[in-house]
C-alpha cells in the first residue's frame, strides 16, 4: 500500500541524523518491545510481512510521531488483536486497572505456523538473468508489497539473481507463500531522479519476480 513508511525519494524531511555511539536501545522499553515482537512474529501467531502491513497501516501522524520502536510497539498490539490474543480495548482497560490487572487466559485462535524462513525451493526457472533490461510495473496495490514506489515504473538492470523467497504481498495477508524468484537490480540514479542526480550513482535493489517485466515486454 502507498503510506507514509514509504518515504525513498521524499523531500522535505531534512537530513537523516547520525548519532555518535548510538546505545542498541535509547530507553528500557525498547529491549522489552523487541523481545515480546519475537515472542509473537514468526512463532506461528503471524508473520514478518503481516506484522510490517501492520506498520504501515499506522496513521502517519502516528508514524512520525512514535519513533522506530514505538511504531514495533503500535504494530504487535494491532497483531494481537487480529490474531485474537487481545480483545479490542482489552489493552486500554488494562492498563486503566493496573498494578490489578489479571494475566489473560490463552487464545484458542489458529497459528500462522512456526518460522522456517523465507527460501524455498521451486521447480520453475528464474524468468530473468543477469546483464536483462527490466522494467518496475508501475502498481499501487491496497496491501502490503515490498515494490517502493520511487522505482516503481523506472527501468533497470538485473546484476544478481538470489534464490525463490516467500512472496510478502499474499504472505502478509494470509494468502499463502507463492515462493518466487528475487532479483539485484541496479537502477541508475539519472533513472531514478533525473538529470539533477549525483553523476555515475545508482540504487541496487531487491525486488521480487512479480514487480518486473522485460524492458518492451508485456507485464
Amino acid at each position: 500500500m502507498d503510506g507514509i513508511h514509504d518515504m525513498g525519494g521524499m523531500h522535505g524531511f531534512g537530513p537523516v541524523p547520525v548519532e555518535v555511539n548510538e546505545p542498541l536501545f535509547h530507553a528500557p522499553w525498547e529491549s522489552r518491545v523487541l523481545g515480546m515482537v519475537f515472542q509473537v512474529v514468526g512463532t506461528g501467531w503471524s508473520n514478518i510481512d503481516a506484522f510490517r502491513h501492520a506498520i504501515e497501516r499506522l496513521e502517519p501522524a502516528t508514524y512520525l510521531g512514535v519513533g522506530y520502536y514505538g511504531r514495533w510497539l503500535r504494530a504487535l498490539e494491532t497483531i494481537l488483536v487480529e490474531a485474537g490474543l487481545l480483545e479490542p480495548g482489552e489493552l486500554e482497560a488494562r492498563l486503566a486497572a493496573a498494578p490489578a490487572r489479571a494475566r489473560a487466559a490463552p487464545s484458542t485462535a489458529p497459528r500462522h505456523g512456526a518460522f522456517t524462513g523465507v527460501l524455498r525451493p521451486i521447480e520453475a526457472p528464474p524468468r530473468f538473468t543477469v546483464g536483462d533490461r527490466v522494467l518496475a510495473r508501475n502498481i499501487h496495490p491496497p496491501g502490503h508489497t515490498r515494490l517502493p514506489r520511487y522505482v516503481r515504473g523506472k527501468r533497470g538492470v538485473v546484476h544478481r539473481v538470489h534464490p525463490a523467497c516467500v512472496f510478502p504481498d499474499t504472505h502478509a495477508h494470509g494468502l499463502g507463500e507463492h515462493p518466487q524468484y528475487v532479483y539485484g537490480v541496479r537502477f541508475s540514479a539519472l533513472e531514478l531522479w533525473g538529470p539533477d542526480a549525483e553523476s555515475g550513482s545508482a540504487v541496487h535493489l531487491d525486488l521480487f519476480e512479480a514487480y518486473l517485466t522485460p524492458v518492451g515486454g508485456e507485464p
